[in-house]
């Protein structure tokens, strides 16, 4: 099959982009300084190409995502890097699970689901989820009390991995860590587990990186200067050309936008409608033509497809499910 024979809009991927980036990533932080964060593919047949490199411990987002690794066979050591009210499933899962953790109820829930292990995950400056720093003690101490393992703490400083300028995104990397390391002391544990595709190389501290966009990248990491490429598309047609602008047939239900607008090769993007992408092409463009729309934002553009192809220039050499979708 040539790329040309895809139903679009499809999800197609650079196989050559995809093995530069894993092989990057692998001789940058090699085994496990490494921990894939699966949230951002959802494809367990990606998570083998992560493994082969020796990244063989993986976050996750979901139950469902837990779910689905464990049954791949990738469950040597999983941690859903969030809290969870109804840990049953879990603790059924055949595999090493930690949980991450952040209040008595949480705790609880773990415990009451068979969790053995656990993260006490810490507010290191994003308003998400994470206790206070000086409650990292008395956390982990409950969680011990209630039987389970604490394997130490997890903070994301997600405020921070999109700060373009690189000398401020190391000071508040830092500033970041220097949270999560009080913690750490509170907490004990051996992990300190923190960072993604931004401050994979400058986070120091953390002897556990969680980064998950760098197996393709997009337009929003694009303008930090990582040594990792873009290789991840949706392969839109040209459905409708006016005197001003054209119109692709993709939009807000194929591509993540929390993160901007996409991008188009020699092309500035207008706007997105459900269905739709209009753009005003800088050199012309007719009815039937194929175009590759760059995601500002790979996580939640592949979450919207059934599947992702892959491509060798114009040969479709492959097709993975996106089979830890949902929920």
């Amino acid at each position: 099959m040539k790329i040309y024979d895809l139903r679009t809009p499809a999800l197609v991927a650079d196989v050559h982009v995809l093995e530069h980036n894993l092989d990057t990533m692998a001789a940058a932080l090699p085994g496990r300084r490494m921990r894939p964060h699966v949230k951002a593919h959802k494809c367990t047949a990606l998570a083998k190409r992560q493994a082969a490199k020796g990244h063989v411990t993986f976050c996750c987002a979901t139950i469902r995502e837990m779910e689905g690794m464990a049954a791949a066979g990738l469950g040597e050591d999983l941690l859903l890097a969030n809290e969870v009210l109804d840990a049953t499933a879990l603790g059924r899962l055949d595999a090493r699970v930690t949980v991450a953790v952040d209040s008595d109820a949480t705790i609880e829930a773990a415990a009451k689901g068979g969790v053995k292990e656990v993260l006490i995950d810490v507010n290191v400056g994003l308003p998400r989820c994470g206790c206070d720093p000086e409650d990292a003690g008395r956390l982990a101490d409950l969680a011990r009390a209630r039987g389970m393992q604490v394997r130490g703490v997890m903070g994301y400083e997600g405020h921070v991995v999109g700060q373009e300028d690189r000398g401020l995104r190391v000071l508040q990397c830092e500033e970041s860590m220097q949270l999560l390391l009080r913690a750490h002391g509170l907490a004990g544990g051996d992990i300190i587990s923190a960072g993604g595709t931004g401050t994979y190389d400058c986070n120091i501290w953390a002897n556990e990186i969680q980064a998950g966009s760098y197996v393709l990248l997009d337009t929003s990491y694009a303008k930090l200067g990582l040594p990792f490429r873009q290789g991840l598309f949706v392969w839109s047609t040209v459905i409708s050309v006016a005197p001003q602008y054209a119109v692709g047939d993709c939009g807000l239900k194929s591509l993540g936008m929390d993160h901007g607008n996409p991008s188009i090769d020699d092309a500035d993007v207008f706007f997105c409608s459900d269905e739709h992408i209009t753009f005003i092409p800088k050199t012309p463009v007719r009815v039937g033509d194929r175009i590759r729309v760059w995601p500002a934002h790979i996580d939640p553009t592949i979450a919207y497809h059934e599947r992702l192809h892959l491509i060798d220039g114009e040969d479709v050499i492959d097709t993975w499910e996106i089979d830890l979708r949902g929920w």
